[in-house]
């Protein structure tokens, strides 16, 4: 009984923190940058402010609409299935707990700027900072707004060789996309899982309740 409930407030934690974390860098990002504004930290390493209306790192493959939606299913099973894990006998290690929270928490981060930001801010643009407005006075619809990314890592920005095949002289960067610190948590816990955690996949965890 004692270890559920440590594991059960690791987890409410860690969601906790990164939830804290994401929403205040993301707040402060879309009120005090103009859209698309980069400060530059180091050659390899930007605060360049941007919105998408996709997925992780800022693809965009379905609808907004749907794509809320299937995220707020999403978190809902995930945090359905951690409850279960938390309880469950015999006990994961605690390692696992923490991948699954990451997981979990990042999700939540992003489904946070869905379906409230277009609700109660103003529409970031080159020439205006967004501000919060009064609730329905926004720049979109409830579970329609744009999720906030701002972490720009171009590790290596050069130039093709003019001597290779169909891309010499063409522009190259390694790892361009943008993301914001949901996304980093979701990718860290969904890596750490696969690397350390994967017989707890391979072998089916039990989700059984306790008798």
């Amino acid at each position: 009984m004692k270890n559920m409930f440590t594991q059960g407030r690791l987890a409410a934690l860690i969601v906790l923190v990164v939830l804290v974390i994401d929403q205040v860098i993301k707040i402060c990002v879309k009120t005090g940058m103009y859209l698309h504004e980069s400060i530059h930290v180091t050659d390899w390493f930007y605060i360049y402010f941007t919105e998408n209306n996709g997925m992780a790192f800022g693809m965009e493959i379905i609808g907004k609409l749907f794509l809320s939606l299937f995220r707020i299913v999403a978190v809902v099973l995930i945090a359905w299935y951690l409850t279960r894990v938390v309880k469950q006998k015999p006990r994961v290690k605690n390692g696992y707990i923490v991948c699954l929270s990451l997981i979990l928490a990042g999700a939540v981060g992003n489904i946070i700027d869905c379906v409230f930001y277009g609700e109660f801010f103003s529409a970031s643009t080159h020439t205006d900072i967004a501000t919060w407005v009064p609730m329905g006075q926004g720049y979109a619809d409830w579970l329609h707004g744009r999720v906030v990314d701002m972490f720009y890592f171009p590790i290596i920005d050069t130039y093709w060789p003019d001597w290779i095949p169909f891309v010499g002289g063409e522009h190259f960067i390694f790892f361009s996309p943008i993301f914001n610190f949901a996304d980093a948590a979701i990718s860290c816990g969904i890596i750490a899982l696969l690397l350390f955690y994967s017989r707890y996949l391979n072998e089916g965890t039990h989700i059984s309740s306790n008798k």
